[in-house]
């Protein structure tokens, strides 16, 4: 699969995605309807992309006001205060609601600048160009955005649906392994969560995916990744019921991100990993998850040596504050945990509630 385009339809809007390895040359002419009454195009670039990787894009905007706005995207610097600096920016050059914001980076950055987008000026136009893995597959799809606080991950934020994605795999070249395999874990999600027929293919190519990075197959992970997770967010946009399904992993691993505070220590991808293998396990301890498909799991993550290991990362000391977390996060509406479970590789369920009790005896036993 050289390149491909399939559409999303949300309440909001109905949005192209492109992906390959010429999708920006194929979103031109998109690109340019989009800018078409837009008097200024505002780049929030994150500041380890070279502009000249963005030539392309820019000379299609021929006529356009130019700004370029960089972005240390880093958790610690996904606050209100980044998100208020661009916001002034815009305001100090007299950006309007038909004028654009075009984002280049990964989640961080794609979360940030729709965040501002949608609430400069009420909303104004936003174009997501991931640049990471991470985000091709699972950051630029579903509209969320937002920032983080003291109290937890992407706690404050909205629904903010792009009018374009265009999704490069040339991007990737750059990126090192450790970020690979963070993209790699929401791909891997997708497919335990929805689709055993990818979960096999998976098996068969993961290891081409995360070590040589097969441009074919890469663009074919992509799409079939964004596909799964569109076809969540069409039927429940706001993240009610389905969409829930997402975070399989993700309660944990976000605890285990706040844990951590952030630090490079454990990036995203390796906390969902973390996450996704602590919700397996658990599963399988409360006889929801079958042995054979719990085996399945963790032969993969083997296989491509994915962090799996609790003891690695954390120690004893670490529990209350994991649980703390894992109680404020933002599924929860009591002091309990809602956990997103599956059932069998390629079903999950939506919601099983437990106590801190339950969940802390059984990290205990981990760490």
């Amino acid at each position: 699969m050289k390149n491909t385009k399939f559409f999303i339809k949300t309440h909001e809007r109905k949005y192209p995605v492109y992906i390959g390895v010429s999708s920006i040359a194929a979103a031109k002419h998109k690109l340019k309807s989009i800018t078409k009454n837009s008097k200024n195009v505002a780049f929030f670039l994150d500041t380890k992309i070279s502009i000249n990787r963005v030539k392309e894009i820019i000379r299609s905007l021929k006529g356009k006001k130019i700004s370029i706005f960089k972005i240390t995207a880093n958790e610690k610097n996904k606050n209100f205060v980044t998100a208020n600096n661009l916001l002034n920016g815009l305001a100090r050059k007299k950006f309007n609601r038909s004028d654009c914001v075009i984002a280049i980076g990964g989640g961080i950055v794609g979360d940030i600048s729709g965040f501002v987008a949608s609430t400069y000026k009420r909303g104004m136009k936003f174009i997501n160009i991931p640049t990471t893995l991470l985000s091709q597959v699972d950051a630029c799809i579903g509209g969320k955005t937002g920032v983080n606080s003291k109290f937890g991950k992407n706690l404050i934020g909205n629904f903010y649906q792009p009018e374009l994605i265009i999704s490069n795999p040339t991007f990737l070249e750059t990126l090192s392994n450790r970020e690979i395999i963070c993209g790699y874990a929401e791909i891997l999600k997708h497919a335990i969560i929805m689709d055993t027929k990818f979960f096999s293919w998976l098996i068969k190519y993961g290891l081409e995916l995360v070590r040589k990075r097969n441009k074919k197959l890469m663009t074919y992970a992509i799409y079939k990744s964004c596909k799964i997770k569109a076809g969540i967010v069409e039927k429940d946009e706001k993240e009610k019921n389905l969409r829930m399904k997402l975070n399989f992993g993700h309660t944990f691993g976000h605890a285990f991100e706040a844990t951590k505070k952030f630090s490079n220590k454990l990036n995203h991808g390796e906390a969902v990993l973390l996450g996704m293998m602590s919700a397996s396990e658990f599963a399988f301890e409360k006889k929801i998850l079958p042995l054979s498909d719990l085996i399945k799991i963790k032969k993969h993550f083997l296989d491509l040596n994915l962090p799996y290991n609790l003891k690695k990362y954390f120690r004893k000391k670490d529990i209350t504050r994991i649980i703390g977390f894992m109680t404020i996060d933002k599924k929860n509406y009591n002091d309990k945990i809602n956990l997103i479970l599956i059932s069998k590789i390629g079903k999950s369920l939506n919601g099983k509630i437990f106590s801190k009790k339950e969940v802390y005896k059984f990290i205990n036993k981990k760490i």
